[in-house]
């Protein structure tokens, strides 16, 4: 057992559990404020602080927007718990999007990854680092696209053909979206979340129309 405690979150790590015993705890804990990462027998639990939340929903609540004013339907499914017994693997992101596959989850309420495409884009907020190796995780699951967010920086990460990821510049799911001007709306500013808000629509509905027309 390791145990890793910061100022604003806490880490616990098991060795030698079984895909069993992670399973039951994890439906146990689902609706508690704990994520689990279990990867072949390795469990970390993680007490997320308010700085990992503030950021997640932040994040979160502007890519709701940006999909609501360029008119892209969307399937939002939170911190689902995904599970691949045959990988002996799980975790739950910090959100996760249907975009371009939103028609597969259409109406779903209950994922299976045996039967639905993975999301296209996952949200990982990084205040602490994790003991397991999420983004390995995610890649042996085929997640095609996930961004970290640290508080300062936006990292893109897409998935290649050979199972590894490569960070880019910009977003598979979101092509259009130009990040270095979108991470402008996450930095800390003396505007209220709502302010913030309307100035980020304002912001898009100024921009889409270039958008548009550079996609084609």
């Amino acid at each position: 057992m390791a145990t890793v405690s910061t100022q604003t979150e806490q880490r616990l790590r098991l060795s030698g559990v079984p895909w069993r015993s992670y399973v039951l705890c994890s439906d146990e804990l689902d609706e508690r404020h704990i994520r689990l990462t279990y990867d072949r027998g390795e469990m970390e639990f993680m007490s997320p602080s308010s700085r990992h939340e503030r950021n997640k929903k932040l994040l979160a609540r502007l890519l709701e927007a940006l999909t609501e004013e360029m008119e892209i339907d969307v399937a939002g499914f939170g911190s689902t718990t995904f599970r691949r017994e045959s990988l002996q693997q799980g975790l739950e992101p910090d959100d996760c999007f249907w975009i371009q596959n939103e028609p597969a989850v259409r109406g779903q309420q209950d994922i299976d990854l045996e039967v639905h495409p993975p999301p296209d884009l996952v949200l990982e907020i990084e205040v602490s680092r994790g003991t397991l190796d999420r983004m390995a995780i995610y890649a042996a699951m085929r997640f095609p696209e996930v961004w970290c967010w640290d508080g300062q920086s936006l990292r893109v990460f897409l998935l290649r053909f050979k199972g590894t990821y490569r960070r880019s510049q910009s977003s598979r799911a979101l092509p259009f979206l130009p990040l270095a001007d979108f991470i402008q709306f996450l930095r800390p500013s003396d505007k209220s979340e709502t302010q913030l808000l309307r100035s980020f629509r304002s912001w898009v509905r100024r921009e889409k129309k270039s958008w548009r027309s550079d996609t084609g």
